[in-house]
């Protein structure tokens, strides 16, 4: 009967996992003007600090990684201008 409970409390706090992370994949920054990329995969901020981290992943090959952060900086620069400004 207990281990009847535990199944059914994780398998609710998977459903609950499931909705928030469907709820806020693929949102977009809102900024004051477009910005072609503005929609990173995770975005940590800080109210107190008034700080904000953009991250976006990706998977590529050991030799590419340099290549691949490059390209994500680049990516998201006028988003974080964007963010900086306000």
């Amino acid at each position: 009967m207990m281990m009847m409970i535990i199944i059914i409390i994780i398998i609710i706090i998977i459903i609950i996992i499931i909705i928030i992370i469907i709820t806020l994949w693929n949102q977009q920054v809102q900024t004051d003007r477009t910005i072609p990329n503005n929609k990173p995969d995770i975005i940590i901020r800080d109210n107190e600090k008034r700080t904000c981290m953009l991250i976006d992943v990706a998977i590529s090959g050991g030799r590419n990684v340099i290549k691949k952060e490059a390209e994500k900086i680049l990516k998201y620069k006028d988003l974080t201008i964007e963010i900086q400004c306000t």
